[in-house]
């Protein structure tokens, strides 16, 4: 993610916010390439709508498989309150979206290798949407900002806070609140004890009970979710370029914990984590957005600020293959549990699915409808893969039927991430939008299925 092809005020805003209200209102007005959206909103509310019932909009319950079931629109949009219908609108957005590139007509030159999918697929049912629960992203290219580590838990950055959701209680609670002072309560060598203030967090992940949140100046905050307070803070550069743009959690070979980061300096650095301490430093020649480990921790994906990704050996870091196809920058990647098949997500509106051992042509170039696939993730069993667009799709693809088949979840507004449970029983869609904000549970789909069960 080359920052001096970003919008010069979006950058600027970023860099020099001084307070919580500033982060709310700068990103109240940004749409998927960086331009001021129509009051922060959808759009839907200007049609017809006075004040008095904008308000009550903000107040709309939550919405359950039961209520979707009698047509109550999943996000509680009132469209037979509105001079438009719901596919008027669809087709307005679809007509009016403008998708990000970094490389012109990157998108129209990918659309000539489409493979023909259809959505006829039905893998996960609506279950819940909790309009108390609001989501937020603070970059537009970056949205792994939503981690479920159970069926019922999810993790999620709301503003300046990263927030857990239970789905069972429905209670959300905080975390950590990033718009004060962050300091370690643990010491180790590297890291910062006099830790952060005001950090705008770009990426989080949750995994075996530890959380790593990433910062746009190139911070790293770890935790251990069952202790009190914050357990290392570090810088991975101090270069102006600094943003770190993913973080992967994994159990390494040696059968510790490790993580990786992904930044804006042209590195990735791999740290442990009983120690947090650096092991690997891998350079390379441009911004690098994401990386992803191999389930046998013998290859990584990486991609970037370039057209082509890369695959490098874990063990020595040389790269080991060029990924070519895609148009334009990639800004996700993931392994399918087979250790062959991985998939890469690049802003030519594609993901494309690829095999480790003949690398010649993409085994499927699979398109989106609105934009870029920001986010990739692979079901544990290896039966789906879900792919996120920056807004209103998200789709999951059967690989078993050669990703010719998928499911297209439709709704409207910016997705700050996706997430599947461990066991894939339960997918979590971050919806952020001014008045429709929201967390979106989906279900897996099963012959013996209980009505609307939580368990």
């Amino acid at each position: 993610m080359n920052e001096e092809m970003m919008a010069e005020h979006l950058a600027n805003e970023f860099d020099y916010m001084d307070d919580e209200e500033d982060v709310i209102e700068v990103i109240d007005n940004l749409d998927e390439a960086g331009y001021p959206l129509q009051d922060g909103n959808l759009g839907v509310d200007d049609y017809d709508l006075d004040y008095g019932i904008l308000e009550q909009l903000s107040k709309v319950s939550d919405t359950s498989a039961a209520m979707a079931r009698c047509q109550k629109d999943i996000q509680g949009i009132p469209w037979d309150r509105l001079s438009l219908t719901r596919e008027k609108y669809r087709q307005t957005r679809l007509e009016q979206y403008q998708n990000y590139e970094n490389i012109t007509d990157s998108g129209k030159r990918a659309s000539k290798e489409y493979c023909n999918v259809k959505s006829e697929g039905d893998y996960y049912d609506f279950f819940y949407n909790s309009r108390s629960v609001k989501p937020t992203i603070l970059h537009f290219q970056l949205r792994n900002l939503v981690c479920a580590t159970s069926k019922h838990d999810v993790y999620l950055m709301s503003n300046f806070s990263v927030m857990h959701y239970s789905s069972l209680t429905q209670k959300l609670s905080e975390v950590i609140n990033f718009s004060g002072l962050i300091k370690p309560t643990e010491k180790y060598q590297g890291s910062l004890l006099e830790g952060f203030d005001q950090t705008q967090i770009s990426t989080l992940a949750v995994k075996h009970n530890f959380l790593v949140a990433g910062g746009f100046q190139g911070e790293l905050t770890c935790k251990h979710l069952d202790k009190q307070g914050v357990s290392f803070c570090a810088r991975t550069t101090y270069e102006d370029n600094a943003i770190t743009n993913a973080v992967e959690i994994y159990d390494s070979l040696s059968g510790g914990i490790h993580f990786m980061a992904s930044n804006n300096d042209c590195a990735v650095r791999e740290y442990e984590m009983e120690n947090f301490q650096l092991v690997t430093h891998l350079p390379f020649p441009w911004a690098v957005n994401h990386t992803s480990m191999s389930p046998d921790r013998k290859l990584i994906t990486v991609v970037g600020d370039h057209v082509d990704g890369l695959l490098v050996d874990a063990l020595t870091g040389k790269i080991v293959a060029s990924v070519v196809g895609h148009q334009d920058y990639s800004f996700a990647s993931a392994w399918h549990p087979n250790g062959w098949i991985f998939a890469t997500g690049n802003q030519d509106k594609t993901c494309r699915v690829w095999d480790v051992r003949n690398l010649s042509k993409a085994l499927a170039v699979l398109p989106g409808k609105l934009g870029a696939a920001r986010s990739i993730r692979f079901s544990a069993d290896g039966q789906y893969m879900v792919v996120a667009e920056p807004a209103d799709f998200v789709h999951i693809y059967n690989t078993k039927n050669n990703y010719e088949s998928r499911q297209e979840i439709d709704f409207f507004g910016e997705i700050s991430g996706v997430s599947l449970s461990p066991d894939d029983e339960s997918l979590y869609i971050g919806v952020w939008d001014r008045t429709y904000a929201s967390l979106m549970q989906y279900n897996r789909r099963h012959p013996y299925n209980y009505l609307d069960s939580y368990f």
